[in-house]
C-alpha cells in the first residue's frame, strides 16, 4: 500500500488541476446598495463546442481517513465544479496526466468554506465529504458524447490527514 498525506487547500497548491472557490481579499466589486460583495469570474468552466452547463445535486456518503484510493477518474469533454451545499471540509485528490494515466496524488481537505472546479481533463478522486450531510451542487458538462474516464491503481493509496 502506498501512503499519501492531504494538506490543507490552496488556490497556489490547487492552480494547476483547476480553481479554489472562496470569499478571500477583497471582492471584485460592491452590489445590492454595498451590501453584497461579489468575487466575479473565479472558475474557467468548459464544457466543450457540444455541451452544456448542468447543475446538478449530489447527496453523498461521508468517508473517514484514513481513506482507501483506488480509483480516479477524468472528464475530457469540459470542466467539473463541486460547490458543497454545508460547511464541512472535505476531501479532494487529483493528479496530472502522464500520457493518459494518472502520476502520483496529490490529497488537500478544504476548509469548509470552499468550492473548487476540476479544469477539463484533470484526473481527480471521486466526491469525497468527510461529514454529513454530503450534498454537493456540481456544475459540469452535459452532452451525448461520453465524459468519463477512471483509472483504477495496481496498488492502491492510503490517504492520511494533515500531521
Amino acid at each position: 500500500m502506498q501512503t499519501l498525506t492531504a494538506s490543507p487547500l490552496t488556490a497556489d497548491a490547487f492552480a494547476p488541476f483547476g480553481d479554489v472557490l472562496e470569499v478571500a481579499g477583497t471582492p471584485d466589486k460592491l452590489i445590492n446598495q454595498g451590501l453584497c460583495g461579489r468575487f466575479h469570474d473565479r472558475a474557467c468552466l468548459d464544457f466543450g463546442p457540444d455541451g452544456r452547463a448542468g447543475i446538478s445535486i449530489f447527496d453523498a456518503q461521508p468517508r473517514t481517513l484514513p481513506y482507501l484510493l483506488e480509483m480516479v477518474e477524468r472528464h475530457p469533454e469540459g470542466s467539473q465544479a463541486f460547490i458543497p451545499m454545508h460547511d464541512q471540509p472535505f476531501l479532494v485528490i487529483v493528479a496530472e496526466d502522464l500520457g493518459n494515466r494518472p502520476g502520483t496524488p496529490l490529497a488537500f481537505i478544504t476548509n469548509g468554506a470552499q468550492a473548487l472546479n476540476f479544469h477539463r481533463n484533470i484526473w481527480h478522486g471521486v466526491l469525497t465529504p468527510l461529514a454529513s450531510p454530503g450534498r454537493f451542487a456540481v456544475i459540469d458538462r452535459i452532452g451525448d458524447t461520453p465524459n468519463l474516464q477512471e483509472y483504477w491503481f495496481d496498488t492502491p493509496w492510503n490517504v492520511h490527514g494533515p500531521r
